[in-house]
């Protein structure tokens, strides 16, 4: 049996609940923190899939099971496979979840809770938006057991700066949910217990918008954020021109100067 391969009658790694165009995936590991196994990163990479080709999904939340949100990658899995080959595949397997949070037509996001740590640090900076509990650690601790966190780091310096990735990097510390929260890394600090909660309220408020708009916007938030200015600007021009287009648009503007509610298509 491959790493990524459970058996027939294992519990699964990962819970899908949708309701009301809002798709919930909880990271189900709870006894392992939500350990980033190989297993568990395959069914991530299967759900998106799904969830990038479902017109009915409007958003999607990332939570975790259990005390933690993600405690990063399974170290007990990578000690008992010490081979170059089993290390790639893990570390390229999780490049492709985090791609595939990048390139989901569906905003993402995080409900925070306990831990995110490493690689489960690296999912929070990866998702569009993030909302956590007051009491939620955030943390890149790989230096204090001789491994950098360096697939992380892609995911942290692109969302906090650069003086303060490093601090995370460098120290291992853990930071508080305010101190992620001014930092840039989430967006919400909620009561603990909340999160969740505070996470479908906002899914639910961006699920009305039009899903054409939206996958637009994201995907052009992303490519233009490394580029330079004169590029961007001239990306993003032909951008709103096509966007202006769109049956959606010519739609939400009519709503807006009749003041009733928009019809959304989806195109």
């Amino acid at each position: 049996m491959s790493a990524a391969t459970q058996p027939r009658d294992a519990a699964p790694l990962l819970r899908r609940d949708d309701d009301q165009g809002i798709a919930t995936l909880t990271l189900d590991r709870p006894g392992a923190r939500n350990a980033l196994s190989l297993a568990l990163m395959a069914a991530l990479e299967e759900a998106f899939a799904a969830i990038a080709a479902d017109r009915s999904v409007r958003a999607v939340i990332l939570a975790g099971a259990g005390p933690a949100f993600c405690a990063g990658h399974d170290l007990r899995e990578l000690r008992a496979n010490p081979t170059a080959d089993f290390y790639r595949e893990t570390f390229a397997r999780c490049g492709r979840v985090m791609r595939a949070i990048l390139h989901l037509p569906q905003p993402v996001i995080a409900a925070v809770h306990g831990i995110a740590t490493a690689a489960g640090c690296q999912l929070v900076a990866t998702c569009d938006l993030a909302v956590a509990g007051a009491s939620a650690r955030f943390a890149t601790p790989g230096v204090n057991i001789g491994l950098f966190c360096s697939t992380p780091m892609v995911a942290l310096s692109r969302v906090i700066g650069r003086k303060a990735a490093m601090a995370m990097l460098l120290t291992g510390e853990a930071i508080a949910a305010e101190e992620a929260r001014a930092l840039g890394l989430i967006n919400r600090v909620v009561a603990d217990g909340a999160e969740l909660a505070q996470a479908r309220a906002l899914a639910a408020a961006i699920a009305g918008k039009s899903p054409l708009t939206l996958a637009i916007g994201k995907e052009a938030f992303y490519r233009q954020a490394e580029m330079t200015v004169d590029a961007a600007y001239e990306y993003t021009a032909e951008v709103m021109t096509r966007n202006m287009l769109a049956a959606d648009a010519a739609e939400g503007i009519d709503a807006f100067l009749h003041k009733r509610p928009a019809v959304w298509r989806g195109c």
